[in-house]
């Protein structure tokens, strides 16, 4: 009884809405055959409901919208809005009336109010109207609280608060998978490709208006999410580029160190970051929501103390034809190498040149270019393979195999045979 009592002396009134877009309403039809006992009757009074549309009053959908009736959830990345409205529901005069929104979160407390001052007076049937907004950033329970402070005539001072809870969940589950590929000829870094699988876990369709990758200072990114046509990309889902619930889509992009970079062999090693996935989209009315993923790393691909690459080598060769490929090796460590070469023939591979020659000191993060001539003696698309490299300061030996694969054809034999 005390607290009622306490609640009917207080001379302000506290209204909180949240501020939303409306629903559409979906009626439920009730349908009967014209041989039972109701007749025609359903029929005629689904035809006179407003909520229906005219000539399909049997489908589940309407012409009007509903307003939110409670404060309902809230996805992560959506904007929380809220109407608060202080009323004087007293014959008197307040004064010095402080109106305070807090927003509590399990890992802190935000203040949403407009203003911090006070006002002055409150005169009886008038009210103090704010709109607060919020984009939310955390999952699990929020509470709003909304706390109001006055004076009355008689010099009292007065204090009361409301609290309305919801929760935020999470609109789009996001797996992410990384793909090492060797570069191209004229690289000395990898490339390396991300596929970034978003679906939609809620109830409703969402509009997908952007899902880009914002990489880090290392990398040069590339979307592979269009088909070109002309001198227009047309997108690969199409023109209208909804993701319907449990839904979900695939986005590559590739990656290329930027030149700085890739010059330095050492900075590539170990653990990267690769940069952070930024999606933006609309629900069924337009509600736009955002999210932004935290930066994405992948483990680079381990080269060793010394990585050998391939620079150049021809398409297609002439059987028992001699050509030549030029290799490049690069020290990954973080120390000088010594470097013997050895060439280890295979049965189809044979190389022609000297086995064990020195290739001399090479230091840390450095490179150094190496013409090779070699020859097959097979058929086909042939392995490039054989290659050694031992480094006589630690006595460490490196074997490299499927180098590279070339075509071998006979340049005797007739195509149309």
């Amino acid at each position: 009884m005390d607290v009622n009592q306490a609640k009917q002396e207080q001379l302000l009134a506290l209204k909180v809405m949240r501020l939303t877009k409306p629903t559409l309403f979906t009626n439920m039809p009730v349908t009967c055959e014209d041989r039972d006992l109701p007749g025609d009757l359903f029929g005629r009074l689904m035809k006179e409901d407003p909520s229906t549309i005219k000539g399909a009053e049997t489908l589940t959908l309407g012409e009007m919208l509903t307003l939110p009736q409670n404060f309902g959830n809230i996805f992560l990345g959506e904007t929380f809005s809220s109407y608060i409205s202080v009323h004087n529901d007293s014959p008197q005069v307040v004064k010095d009336i402080l109106v305070k929104a807090d927003l509590q979160t399990s890992s802190q407390r935000l203040n949403l109010s407009a203003s911090n001052s006070a006002v002055a007076e409150l005169k009886p049937e008038c009210c103090i109207d704010d709109v607060i907004h919020h984009e939310v950033k955390e999952i699990g329970t929020h509470i709003l609280v909304c706390a109001v402070s006055y004076t009355t005539q008689t010099g009292e001072k007065l204090y009361f608060r409301k609290f309305f809870k919801f929760q935020v969940l999470k609109p789009l589950d996001v797996k992410t998978k990384f793909y090492n590929a060797e570069s191209d000829l004229s690289s000395v870094t990898d490339e390396v490709f991300l596929e970034a699988q978003i679906q939609n876990i809620t109830t409703s369709p969402m509009f997908m208006e952007k899902v880009s990758l914002e990489p880090s200072m290392m990398y040069n990114v590339s979307e592979l999410n269009t088909v070109v046509s002309g001198d227009d990309g047309a997108s690969t889902f199409g023109k209208m580029s909804y993701l319907q619930p449990m839904d979900t889509r695939q986005y590559l992009y590739c990656l290329k160190p930027k030149p700085e970079f890739a010059e330095k062999a050492g900075v590539i090693k170990g653990v990267t970051v690769i940069g952070k996935l930024d999606i933006v989209w609309k629900t069924n009315l337009g509600e736009r929501g955002r999210l932004q993923t935290s930066q994405l790393q992948r483990m680079a691909p381990g080269y060793g103390d010394v990585r050998l690459s391939l620079e150049m080598i021809p398409d297609t060769v002439n059987l028992e034809e001699p050509f030549d490929i030029t290799c490049k090796i690069t020290n990954c460590s973080e120390r000088t190498m010594d470097l013997v070469l050895e060439m280890c023939n295979t049965c189809s591979i044979h190389w022609c040149g000297v086995s064990g020659r020195q290739l001399g000191k090479l230091s840390p993060s450095s490179s150094l270019s190496l013409p090779l001539r070699v020859l097959s003696s097979v058929q086909g698309l042939q392995s490039i393979s054989g290659l050694r490299l031992t480094d006589t300061f630690l006595k460490r030996t490196y074997e490299y195999d499927d180098i590279a694969q070339v075509c071998v054809v006979c340049p005797y034999m007739n195509p149309e045979s």
